[in-house]
């Protein structure tokens, strides 16, 4: 569709602002069915908090007023952070970090640990009249004071004052996830590793007897160091389900808890499973008729119904960017996911009809026809998602190409799928295109793709990034002298490599990003604390190494500005890594920003941090590759 006014890329006036951004970052968490109602957590970005919510006949209502925020720390990355069953609901309280009981609207939660001993919870479900966990014990300050056991909470909340009261279910290695009790009560399984491994190098499918209470007689079913088992599910008292890549490919097994050789139950060469981030996450969900409700990824997601007795697996939505399976009830399921062609959403599916329905989406009342189309691409061997430029109320001088903003996911190991996305439509509604990248070492794609980053990041990250944008380039997509790059966390280090060590990008934002991988190997958080050993190599054996890759070490060969946004309040990429970047750009008279934001931690999600940093953002890119976006304040620039 051909727009009625003419006007340069980048000077489109969008019905999108900053604020419908920050808005549409309000999609579920995670749910469940309580009783007869569906609940689930969600951020309210201009609270900056996380609370319950529940389906009611005008919409959602909220659960839980303020200041009540539902947010895990263990692993710091959380995940779990409440859990239903028949006895009631559990959640973790993010200031403290005490779990608590939940009786209802109206009522006060109710404390069911101890404050001020140091824990966290996360990976929560309600067993019987007690809450399954995760422990986290901080018993010091540095990052690795610390120890974690899968323990059982009663509901009743007799341990509020009495620790004891706490069951130590078991321990015995450095990281435990995804416990699982089996429907007798008799057996536990969990996912356990140790330093140095990251849960994607190698885990173990361990399982015992609970006597008392406690774990008897731990024995190791699946996994090594060279092998990933996630999501234990139980089939019966005697079987499990669980994900392992033990062929290269996580994909979905059947077990015997006594022992044996696993049974794969769709082998394919796509991903049922996949990076253990967060301790919630879930790739199917075995149903009461033996089926299975799964996620099979190849870049995008797919989302299947499985019948193992006739190994079909009958494909229900394609072209998702994610998809966490949530809670299944009487023929229905809940899911969480985001998609190219709707906008992401709390779902409920029939299983029966194979109909969803939305019931909760994540962009409400948003002008989707200046949302971009999700075009998948491969350039030499690298996986891409490219966002053009859309307005139809717009059209582009003839000949003129648009210039393209790079995303660059963090993590590294994760991965980014087509969506429709208020972020992306913020600039594309504007006429600047946005490449979202899966770089070398980014999951969905198998192992050996996962591992192309092993030992070259800084290295295999930048020259892919490089690659699709010059590939676009070529294919005349983009405009090669208008290329911006961007990304948070990892995908900040990857954005400074690439200003530092190569001439493609223009210019680049930086979201709380590494600039010294050497401050991140000596102080960061424990569950992270030896990611870089597997990224870069040991440290300090590989201290030369770590030293030619960071990019605060090559300032000097940077021409380009520079915008770095960061929290004040980040435990995993402390301030002082952008504080010193932006003191090496001052000292070099590179014109650059700063932003902090008090408050914020990694990641941003206070309404004015996420307002403010996309409308820095757009400023900064408009500033350097030639534009004037219409209706952003100017964001000044420094030397």
């Amino acid at each position: 569709m051909t727009g009625s006014i003419e006007a340069p890329y980048g000077e489109w006036r969008s019905p999108l602002t900053a604020a419908d951004v920050a808005e549409g970052a309000h999609q579920p968490v995670e749910a469940a069915y309580v009783g007869d109602e569906i609940w689930w957590t969600e951020p309210i970005p201009g609270e900056r908090r996380i609370t319950l919510h529940r389906e009611g006949p005008d919409g959602a209502e909220v659960l839980l007023p303020a200041p009540w925020n539902i947010r895990s720390r263990v692993h710091e990355y959380g995940g779990g952070a409440w859990a239903a069953g028949e006895a009631g609901v559990a959640f973790v309280r993010y200031e403290d970090q005490r779990l608590h009981r939940f009786d209802g609207a109206g009522t006060e939660p109710v404390p069911l640990t101890p404050d001020g001993l140091g824990m966290r919870f996360g990976g929560l479900s309600v067993v019987g009249s007690d809450v399954l966990a995760v422990r986290e014990t901080h018993v010091g300050e540095g990052p690795g004071d610390l120890e974690r056991d899968v323990v059982l909470v009663p509901l009743d909340g007799s341990a509020a004052d009495d620790p004891g009261r706490i069951t130590s279910v078991v321990g015995g290695s450095r990281f435990l996830a995804q416990p699982r009790i089996s429907p007798d009560g008799g057996s536990i399984a969990w996912i356990a590793w140790d330093h140095p491994d990251m849960p994607w190098d190698g885990t173990e499918l361990r399982v015992a007897r609970l006597e008392d209470g406690r774990a008897t007689g731990v024995r190791t079913l699946l996994g090594h160091r060279r092998e990933s088992v996630v999501q234990p599910e139980w089939l019966d008292d005697a079987t499990l389900a669980v994900c392992s890549d033990r062929t290269g490919w996580w994909n979905l097994y059947r077990v015997a808890a006594a022992g044996g050789e696993p049974e794969p139950l769709h082998p394919e060469e796509r991903e049922t499973g996949g990076a253990l981030w967060v301790l919630g996450l879930r790739w199917y969900l075995p149903l009461p008729d033996g089926r299975f409700l799964l996620t099979s990824t190849l870049g995008a997601d797919e989302q299947a119904l499985l019948d193992p007795s006739t190994g079909e697996a009958r494909v229900l939505r394609e072209r998702r960017s994610y998809t966490d399976w949530q809670a299944q009830r009487q023929g229905r399921a809940l899911l969480i996911d985001q998609a190219a062609g709707e906008p992401g959403a709390l779902r409920e599916l029939d299983v029966a009809t194979g109909v969803f329905r939305v019931v909760r989406a994540g962009v409400e009342g948003l002008p989707l026809e200046v949302f971009p189309e999700a075009e998948l691409h491969e350039v030499d061997g690298v996986h891409a998602v490219v966002y053009r430029p859309r307005n139809p109320a717009y059209t582009a001088p003839e000949g003129t190409l648009p210039p393209f903003v790079a995303f660059v996911h963090g993590g590294p190991t994760t991965h980014v799928g087509p969506q429709l996305s208020a972020k992306y439509a913020y600039y594309t509604s504007r006429g600047i295109g946005v490449v979202d990248i899966d770089y070398g070492g980014s999951t969905g794609y198998g192992r050996a793709y996962r591992e192309r980053l092993n030992g070259q990041w800084g290295v295999v990250d930048v020259a892919d990034v490089v690659t699709v944008v010059r590939g676009l380039g070529a294919r005349g997509i983009a405009d090669p002298e208008r290329l911006a790059i961007e990304g948070g966390s990892a995908g900040g280090w990857t954005v400074l490599a690439a200003l530092t060590t190569t001439d493609v990008f223009a210019c680049g934002a930086s979201f709380y990003g590494v600039a010294d991988a050497v401050a991140i190997a000596a102080d960061t958080h424990d569950f992270e604390a030896h990611y870089t050993d597997g990224l870069i190599g040991p440290y300090p054996e590989a201290a030369a190494t770590y030293a030619e890759r960071a990019p605060i070490n090559h300032v000097d060969g940077l021409r380009v500005p520079v915008l770095l946004l960061q929290g004040a309040d980040d435990p995993v990429v402390p301030p002082a890594q952008s504080r010193t970047f932006r003191d090496a750009l001052a000292a070099r008279g590179i014109l650059h920003a700063y932003l902090e934001f008090e408050g914020e931690s990694h990641g941003f999600r206070g309404r004015d941090a996420l307002v403010a940093s996309r409308e820095a953002c757009l400023s900064f890119y408009g500033q350097v590759l030639g534009f004037t976006p219409p209706g952003v304040p100017v964001l000044p620039l420094e030397r």
